[in-house]
């Protein structure tokens, strides 16, 4: 694991590189090269009713979701749940889970990604064109990378259930 970074660090509102994921942005605000690889943190702006990805697993990694603004909706296995301005909800590895916009206002969460790593696929993606400009060999190729499982067959059944958009920001 790399070294940690010692000297104090302060990401104000407007630091951080920003990119788009497709159908969400991202803000990478504490790099893994930061914490010896134990976490990394972004942040995750989403517009109204806008679903952040299709079903998927991370085999790596945990997330925690800090809702800063907005309502926060998410599919954990089997369970939906909606979380506000204060609440953080966790998604541990190898969970089929989901998240999105479940309100009429922008959402922004804080996405905690432990142990660090996952973020880069973030990168990636970005330089990528987002999810809807990577293309499926590219994405292929971010999943086996990643170890991380999609199922992009179920997008329209996620927007139909719960009334949500996915696609360009």
């Amino acid at each position: 694991m790399a070294t940690a970074l010692t000297a104090p660090k302060i990401v104000g509102p407007l630091d951080g590189k920003v990119g788009s994921l497709g159908s969400i942005g991202v803000r990478f605000m504490v790099p893994g090269e930061d914490t010896g690889g134990g976490f990394s943190l972004v942040e995750h702006p989403m517009g109204p009713r806008k679903l952040a990805a299709p079903l998927h697993r991370h085999s790596r990694e945990d997330e925690y979701s800090y809702v800063i603004e907005g309502r926060m909706g998410a599919l954990l296995g089997d369970d939906v749940v909606e979380a506000g301005p204060g609440d953080l909800v966790y998604k541990p590895r190898d969970q089929w889970h989901t998240f999105w916009n479940a309100g009429d206002e922008r959402c922004r969460i804080l996405e905690l990604i432990a142990p660090a790593g996952f973020e880069k696929f973030f990168e990636e993606l970005v330089d990528a064109g987002g999810a809807t400009g990577a293309g499926p060999v590219k994405m292929e190729e971010l999943s086996r990378k990643y170890a991380i499982d999609f199922r992009l067959d179920s997008i329209p059944d996620l927007c139909e259930r719960f009334g949500l958009v996915f696609g360009p920001e």
